[in-house]
């Protein structure tokens, strides 16, 4: 469903006074990854671990007794409910609108695709403040807004999970909220294993990354367009080949591009595991990347992947396993590269397989690119420009995800 014109009000977010608003840049959490779920999630309020969602229209936690209620007159609720989930039954929750109603709010589970009907709420939220190379002092945001949720929607989540952040292009995502002190945009990188951590960045660069005196991994980035989806408030980007060595996967590009209600496309997730391909795509694509790996042995499939290699005597390169490289061909010419790092899993010493999986002939998205894909490379959302900066394996200029400096700079 298309988003209703509305003039919205951005959120009133305060800064504890304990930092100057003037000198504050960026923000700085770390991001870890779940082993069960392959799930990442932001560290706020010090321990709170909220699972990040590219898609969701805001964000939502379990509320203690007493919460703060917000008015469903208010221009926060308003926004909240403008955007209606398919995976939501239809409810009249804009209704009732006396003198002291609450807002209510319609709060899913991107991986259970479960909905339910809560409330509003208003919250405060801490992180780091940093000068790009280590924390610095903690900002507090005295009311940043997002849901109450169920304990029932935290099924599928890591556990001990405070809840979904939402990073979306949405008015009440993080960062929007945040971008009330900071430049609207927002970075991420993610880690590859569970003792790892990763970071993400709201605001302005340079971010640095180790090994000293570190790299500044924004001078790394190639730039493509962001497109708008009035179905979705997820990030989309114009793909319009994929290649293997070189060559081009055959398929039909029209699968690529959105239809009249918005479906098709090429998503970015970091809920999806693995690259989503439609079946015809992936079809292609699986055959090609097995003629071009033919003289790899092959061993038992391990779901839920259709191709697996014997890579005993395969060695391995700085970039990954010596596989043929993928490259998505963007529309302005800029090509995301993937190496070995990101196109295979390894699942055993001896074992790895395509990390590639089959959407199937219904998959509402012509290509959904999901996180392992997205693991240590260097993310950028800019929300100004509504451009998506990208990095291949940062492996490849010896430095990964987990190396920015946690140490506090102060």
């Amino acid at each position: 469903m298309a988003l209703p014109i509305l003039f919205i009000i951005l959120v009133a977010s305060h800064l504890s006074p304990i930092f100057s608003a003037q000198s504050l840049k960026a923000l700085v959490a770390p991001i870890t990854k779940d082993g069960s779920s392959s799930l990442y999630s932001i560290t706020v309020n010090h321990t709170d671990k909220f699972v990040i969602d590219l898609s969701s229209p805001f964000s939502w936690h379990h509320c203690p007794k007493g919460f703060a209620h917000v008015p469903c007159h208010s221009s926060q609720c308003s926004v909240a409910q403008s955007y209606h989930s398919p995976f939501c039954h239809p409810h009249n929750i804009t209704g009732h609108k006396e003198a002291n109603c609450k807002c209510s709010t319609t709060p899913v589970n991107p991986i259970t695709k479960s909905c339910a009907i809560s409330q509003l709420t208003s919250t405060s939220v801490s992180l780091p403040s940093t000068d790009g190379h280590n924390p610095m002092t903690t900002v507090k945001f005295e009311s940043i807004y997002m849901s109450c949720a169920p304990r029932l929607l935290f099924r599928s989540l890591p556990r001990a999970s405070s809840g979904m952040a939402s990073l979306a292009s949405a008015p009440l995502s993080l960062p929007l909220q945040f971008s009330t002190r900071v430049l609207k945009q927002f970075a991420i990188c993610l880690p590859s294993t569970t003792t790892d951590q990763g970071v993400a960045f709201f605001g302005k660069g340079p971010f640095y990354l180790l090994p000293p005196p570190g790299i500044d991994v924004t001078n790394l980035l190639s730039f493509t367009p962001l497109l708008k989806n009035s179905s979705s408030l997820g990030y989309y980007i114009n793909l319009r080949a994929i290649s293997i060595n070189g060559e081009s996967v055959k398929f039909s590009k029209q699968m690529l591009e959105f239809d009249a209600l918005g479906h098709g496309g090429v998503k970015l997730s970091t809920i999806v595991p693995y690259t989503t391909l439609k079946t015809p795509i992936y079809i292609a694509f699986l055959q090609q990347f097995a003629r071009a790996t033919r003289r790899i042995p092959r061993v038992k499939k391990v779901a839920p992947f259709d191709l697996c290699l014997n890579t005993s005597k395969l060695g391995s390169t700085r970039v990954g396993l010596p596989v043929p490289q993928i490259d998505l061909q963007l529309s302005n010419g800029k090509n995301w590269t993937i190496f070995g790092a990101n196109s295979m899993k390894q699942v055993t010493d001896e074992v790895a397989c395509l990390a590639f999986v089959d959407g199937g002939e219904r998959a509402e998205q012509g290509v959904v690119i999901g996180s392992f894909q997205m693991e240590n490379s260097f993310l950028l959302f800019d929300l100004v420009g509504w451009r998506f900066g990208f990095t291949a394996t940062l492996f490849g200029v010896q430095t990964s995800c987990a190396n920015f400096n946690f140490t506090a700079g102060i």
